[in-house]
């Protein structure tokens, strides 16, 4: 049965990213909502079995299209939009927070606190969603020149390391009703640490390269692939020792070997697009088929409220992150769009409060599941129908 579902989720992912792209949407929301058709909340065609290790599936998904991300992104460019790359990965999210604080607090009627742990629950941006666009705009050269597409991925990267960070601190206080400040030092070591193995392990990969000049590119993708399961593997060993980020380490890596070799990042990216062609509709679907429609009733039109204001508010935390960048008008609101997307982070940890058994819990998870319904499709296509419109294509 293992097999069977993995046979209905890449079959008809994939037909319906094509339907979605015939009739002008992103190939993304057509999984998406296959993954919600065929998951326990509809027609529930997958395996129990399959389903209980979507997360790992889902993760090794994201790996494959960070270490692509990584191997077109390079270092001068990152270099050009540093400012408001580092202001992209904590200013946009740190008002969205404090928007569901608010909002959350009033008009769902929760304490300050659980409404706080909502909004981290909901601040994140998906690399899922956004990165693989990134990637196709550096490779079509849109934006390129200004840096867009690496500011945003840089940016988008650090994003979900802030706000995790932020979400254990939540729980925990809404748990314990005690506030433990210093898991803030896990933040700066999360992103020290990450980027630091990334560079060992680009460095391991290229020594290893180059002792045998003669390995096929096919098995140096499944050498790169190895060491960003490992990159993983070695976070959930850490974990209860000290923070690290696996995934900024995997795009570390990836991006140390297109510093020192970029003809040969150009060709590793070649195998990774391959990769991502199955991975994506893995990666989708599955996101699609976390969603837990029953408990968006329990909460009402008042969340979708909640929800749309608070985007709102990221805009303008958006756009204060951009001020120092040299943007113009029309490229700083495609950051917007690209900023607006929810899908990984949130199928990941939303249901996290309801299982430690929160007041709260309900209430979080049905918002999150509000979110990806209405963000990713808003964000994907947005970004998909503007693009050609406010970015500037480099000769």
């Amino acid at each position: 049965m293992f097999v069977l579902s993995l046979a209905i989720v890449l079959l008809l992912g994939a037909l319906g990213g094509w339907c979605a792209q015939k009739i002008g949407l992103p190939r993304i929301v057509g999984m998406l909502l296959v993954g919600i058709g065929i998951g326990p909340a509809c027609l529930n065609l997958l395996d129990a079995s399959f389903l209980a290790v979507s997360a790992d599936i889902r993760q090794i998904a994201l790996i494959i299209i960070l270490l692509k991300a990584g191997l077109n992104l390079d270092f001068s460019d990152v270099k050009k939009v540093g400012v408001s790359a580092m202001l992209l990965s904590f200013v946009p999210a740190t008002f969205e927070i404090i928007a569901y604080t608010i909002f959350a607090h009033f008009l769902l009627k929760l304490s300050f606190f659980e409404a706080m742990l909502m909004g981290t629950v909901l601040a994140a941006v998906s690399p899922a969603v956004v990165v693989p666009k990134m990637v196709s705009l550096i490779e079509e050269k849109y934006g390129t020149k200004q840096c867009v597409p690496q500011m945003i991925m840089a940016g988008a990267s650090c994003d979900d390391i802030f706000v995790l960070v932020l979400f254990g601190i939540c729980l925990s206080v809404v748990q314990s009703g005690k506030i433990g400040w210093t898991s803030l030092l896990d933040l700066p070591l999360s992103i020290g640490s990450g980027v630091l193995l990334g560079l060992l392990f680009g460095i391991f990969f290229l020594f290893v390269q180059r002792k045998e000049k003669t390995m096929a590119y096919s098995l140096q993708m499944v050498l790169a692939l190895a060491l960003g399961f490992l990159a993983m593997g070695v976070e959930t060993l850490l974990k209860p020792v000290m923070a690290m980020s696996g995934l900024l380490a995997v795009m570390s890596m990836a991006m140390w070997i297109r510093k020192k070799e970029e003809k040969k990042a150009a060709l590793l990216s070649k195998q990774a697009t391959s990769l991502w062609s199955a991975a994506e509709i893995l990666l989708f679907v599955l996101v699609g088929a976390a969603v837990q429609i029953e408990y968006i009733a329990q909460v009402g039109w008042m969340s979708v409220v909640v929800i749309v204001l608070s985007l709102c508010v990221r805009c303008v935390g958006v756009w204060i992150a951009l001020l120092p960048s040299k943007l113009s008008k029309k490229e700083k609101q495609f950051c917007l769009f690209a900023y607006l997307p929810k899908a990984t982070v949130q199928a990941a940890i939303g249901a996290v409060p309801l299982a430690m058994g929160l007041a709260c819990g309900k209430s979080v998870l049905a918002v999150a599941v509000l979110g990806i319904l209405i963000t990713a499709p808003l964000g994907a296509i947005a970004m998909e129908l503007t693009y050609k419109k406010l970015l500037i294509k480099e000769e």
